[in-house]
């Protein structure tokens, strides 16, 4: 399905938007390895970042939290790009998965962990943080639960700061998946539930 919003040249961008812009486009992720690129040859927003701009408000905040959660979280680089490809295979977000398994390389993701990642797999991890992190990540995305012992577990690696921001993190991640499905053309494969109808069920 193609996009159904044209992207925007900065050129035609109000002043709100023109913030929201400025602050995707020079901030945090334009630092560092770019490894995938924000815009494209016109400096159009690419991927989820180009609805943002629809409500320049809401599109601000969003974009501030995808900057705390990667940029100001207590998470490792490989912990977030294992959780952002939880997500990814999740949603079958094919943006998210693209983008953030070339980040993951950047930060060490090996190409088994990379191929479980993407069939929605635990990867074989020797750091048992990184294990507890993904267990929670995997539960999150397939239940919206935390057990006990996952939460026990995961505050026990990572703090009840920790938890907080990977959980941050898994919804922040499923929230642009959506957006990239409703308004970037992304098609899911058929493996998420069918639709409901009115009176929810299928």
């Amino acid at each position: 399905m193609p996009a159904r919003i044209a992207g925007r040249l900065p050129g035609e961008l109000d002043e709100q938007q023109a913030e929201v812009y400025r602050a995707i486009t020079g901030g945090a992720r334009s630092t560092g390895p770019q490894l995938f690129p924000l815009t494209d040859q016109e400096g159009r927003l690419r991927g989820p970042f180009n609805a943002m701009l629809l409500s320049p408000p809401v599109g601000m905040a969003v974009q501030e939290v995808g900057a705390a959660v990667r940029y100001a979280s207590v998470l490792t680089d490989r912990v977030r790009e294992m959780a952002v490809l939880v997500v990814a295979a999740h949603w079958n977000s094919t943006f998210e998965q693209e983008a953030h398994e070339a980040v993951g390389r950047a930060y060490g993701l090996t190409d088994s962990e990379l191929k479980a990642l993407r069939a929605g797999e635990l990867p074989a991890l020797s750091d048992p943080a990184e294990r507890a992190a993904l267990r929670a990540a995997l539960a999150l995305t397939r239940t919206g639960v935390l057990h006990d012992r996952e939460y026990y577990h995961a505050v026990a690696e990572w703090g009840e700061r920790g938890l907080f921001e990977l959980t941050s993190l898994v919804g922040y991640y499923a929230l642009l998946a959506l957006q990239l499905r409703v308004f970037a053309g992304e098609e899911p494969d058929g493996s998420c539930a069918p639709p409901q109808t009115e009176s929810g069920t299928a």
